[in-house]
């Protein structure tokens, strides 16, 4: 009777999981329909440009449109691609962006998995997602997106580490690895935000995150005019939207893991609000982190390679390291 209940309880914990997965997808994707059009309408905004205003009231179904003429576009696969790697590259690319998610916690109890390596998971797994891209563009049999791919994993691993190195200092502050318990660290105002204290470790951080999103300025990988559209040059499609989407899916992960790093999570940024529910201060610092990435895509031109691995190496890294130095100082002075 009780192996019973065990299975029983078993099978009643995967349906709840499951559920939840299914919501946070559907959450996920409806995120991203609308981050398109958002970001589509800012950037309009800003260049004195009308943006989508015609698919639906205020333009709001012609993401949804886009959407649906991928799904139904022919979907080609070249004759002397390597077809099963070309095949699996967009989901190597897209899975791990969307399940990193799990460990971003929205409030002290909406979060999917409260894991005391969150740090050290979304960091592993949001590096899988440089092999999807390097396959992509190997398995295409096309110069121009293996060229792309090959510098797109440049960029990301060589931001990947000032990017991991900047978080050190939170780590060392709090005590600990697991996000919820880094977001409780931050409570009572703004003054105990971790970006005050860890000032250059969230500007490295931040810097880094752009690159790892491969967005304005640092959008290389996507370098139209000097790689013919790069790495999934030659796919079409719901495999090319795979490659869109994962890129999406990184910008509500980031933003997340920004927002519980270093800007307190739930926490209101005064505690005679603390009467406002957790998860409207976590949207509105998550929506002011997706509006500042779009901000830049309006405003900043793309630099050459040369800059941008020089700013990786040169300068992020030097300052992640003087973060760990600095806060290992203050941490010993304070105690």
């Amino acid at each position: 009777m009780p192996e019973l209940l065990q299975q029983q309880l078993t099978w009643v914990n995967f349906a709840i999981f499951f559920a939840w997965g299914v919501v946070l997808l559907l959450v996920v994707l409806g995120f991203v329909t609308y981050a398109i059009y958002f970001e589509r309408k800012v950037i309009g905004w800003m260049q004195m440009r009308i943006g989508p205003n015609r698919v639906g009231p205020l333009g709001l179904l012609q993401s949804v449109a886009d959407v649906f003429k991928l799904l139904i576009k022919e979907d080609t696969i070249p004759r002397k691609a390597e077809r099963e790697l070309f095949i699996l590259a967009p989901v190597i690319t897209f899975i791990p962006a969307f399940t990193v998610i799990a460990a971003i916690p929205f409030t002290d109890r909406l979060i999917s998995s409260d894991l005391n390596i969150g740090v050290l998971f979304y960091v592993a797994l949001s590096g899988i997602s440089t092999i999807g891209i390097v396959l992509g563009g190997w398995a295409s049999n096309n110069k121009y997106a293996l060229l792309g791919g090959m510098r797109s994993a440049a960029q990301m691993i060589s931001y990947e580490i000032p990017l991991v190195i900047s978080v050190v200092g939170t780590v060392m502050m709090t005590g600990s690895m697991n996000l919820r318990t880094i977001a409780d660290f931050q409570a009572g105002g703004f003054w105990h935000w971790n970006f005050l204290p860890q000032i250059i470790g969230f500007c490295v951080f931040v810097i880094a995150a752009v690159s790892e999103l491969n967005r304005t300025p640092f959008d290389l990988p996507e370098a139209e005019s000097e790689l013919v559209a790069g790495y999934h040059v030659e796919y079409s499609g719901f495999r090319f939207a795979f490659f869109m989407l994962a890129e999406y899916v990184y910008v509500f992960a980031i933003a997340g893991l920004t927002t519980t790093l270093f800007l307190g999570g739930w926490h209101a940024p005064f505690p005679f609000l603390d009467f406002i529910p957790g998860i409207i201060w976590f949207l509105l610092k998550f929506s002011s982190i997706v509006f500042f990435l779009f901000w830049l895509r309006a405003t900043l031109p793309r630099v050459r390679v040369d800059q941008l691995m020089g700013l990786g190496w040169k300068v992020l890294l030097p300052l992640s390291l003087v973060n760990i130095f600095v806060t290992a100082i203050y941490m010993a002075i304070a105690m």
